[in-house]
């Protein structure tokens, strides 16, 4: 029998390839987004190929409407299996003292407190049950800063302090906690770091194969499906030819 598992921000990216790869493994769906008609396109892509997908349109910064969602969830929904953080986002790569302070509040927002509050909603029932797991969709750029990542940077070495500690929470109970720390991946990440910017964002793959969503999406679902004595605590995925956040050899 399948699993259920909430993903936030599905509609693209890592997001959207964690739903297909999850749908592929016979697990039901809960997907959440700010666009709700492109998550309705991706419900009916699923639901064609036999997957049943609940989906809730909100942005996991407002915490109240996360909260009614969550509360309202159908009996048959209710049992959270695996929860994946994965909604984040980078704007900017200004120097820290030329930064935007909208960008800087969106960044913590949505990177840090709507982690932490999808945690906080889901994660009761889990611990209540003895059952479930977390995958933080973190990055390479929570391990060290690099030029221009300041506060996306801290952002996700926040990702990396909060999976840690809760990880110590539930050391008592048989819940799993996954850290997914992704180096260079091209999907639309880039090019809402630089607003709509598509050359600016190309540039950033130039010189080097990236790695694609479905390669994360392909190790949040082996941690998913480890062994029950088996907690895959943290994985770095890097492209062949990049060696840290800031170190990347261009062909």
């Amino acid at each position: 029998m399948g699993k259920i598992v909430l993903i936030t921000g599905a509609t693209s990216g890592i997001g959207l390839a964690c739903a297909r790869r999850f749908a592929e493994n016979g697990d039901k769906l809960i997907l959440t987004g700010r666009n709700e008609h492109r998550l309705a396109e991706i419900r009916k892509e699923l639901t064609e190929k036999g997957t049943e997908v609940l989906i809730m349109a909100f942005d996991v910064r407002d915490s109240k409407k996360a909260k009614k969602y969550i509360s309202e969830l159908p009996t048959e929904w209710q049992k959270i299996d695996v929860l994946v953080n994965n909604a984040g986002l980078a704007l900017g790569l200004e120097p820290e003292y030329e930064g935007d302070l909208d960008d800087w509040e969106t960044m913590i927002d949505t990177n840090i407190k709507g982690l932490l509050t999808m945690t906080r909603l889901i994660v009761p029932g889990m611990v209540e049950r003895n059952s479930g797991h977390i995958i933080n969709v973190g990055s390479v750029a929570g391990d060290a800063a690099y030029a221009g990542g300041n506060v996306y940077c801290a952002t996700k070495a926040a990702v990396k302090a909060l999976s840690d500690g809760l990880r110590i929470d539930v050391a008592n109970t048989a819940i799993r906690v996954t850290n997914l720390k992704p180096g260079l991946v091209e999907t639309n990440f880039s090019n809402i770091r630089f607003k709509g910017d598509v050359e600016r964002a190309a540039k950033l793959y130039t010189g080097i194969e990236p790695l694609t969503g479905d390669d994360i999406a392909d190790v949040a679902v082996y941690a998913a499906n480890a062994p029950a004595h088996v907690q895959i605590a943290e994985v770095l995925i890097l492209a062949t030819h990049q060696a840290s956040g800031s170190v990347i050899v261009r062909k």
